[in-house]
């Protein structure tokens, strides 16, 4: 299947799910009320989405993959700020957990779509 768009591609997908994950969890108790931590994991969340998808629509397979290198230092930034907000006992360990998993499932697929496109690009050199 030829990826047309990018609401075609796995990681803008899950990057979707991962960010519908923090609102969820970020709309809750204490949460929600410490701004600083809030604004920057919500940002973060949607900078991965963002970056995914601009970097697609760059037309540039060296810009896209600049772009994913962005989406992947914001999947970090996720995974630092549920660390803080575990250790400030806003979120439970099983919530923790999950987001966790879906940050590292982000990851990967970034990883693998910046795979992809380094062994695409060593073909057209050949």
């Amino acid at each position: 299947m030829k990826i047309k768009r990018f609401e075609d591609l796995e990681c803008w997908k899950e990057a979707r799910i991962l960010l519908n994950m923090i609102y969820i969890l970020t709309k809750k108790g204490n949460f929600s009320k410490d701004y600083r931590l809030k604004d920057q994991i919500v940002g973060s969340g949607i900078s991965i989405m963002n970056n995914v998808a601009e970097g697609f629509d760059s037309q540039s397979n060296n810009e896209f993959m600049r772009f994913l290198k962005i989406a992947r230092r914001s999947i970090s930034e996720v995974e630092n700020c549920l660390y803080v907000a575990i250790d400030q006992i806003y979120i439970s360990q099983e919530e923790f957990k999950n987001t966790f998993t879906q940050a590292e499932k982000e990851r990967q697929l970034v990883d693998g779509m910046l795979r992809y496109l380094r062994k695409y690009k060593q073909t057209q050199r050949s």
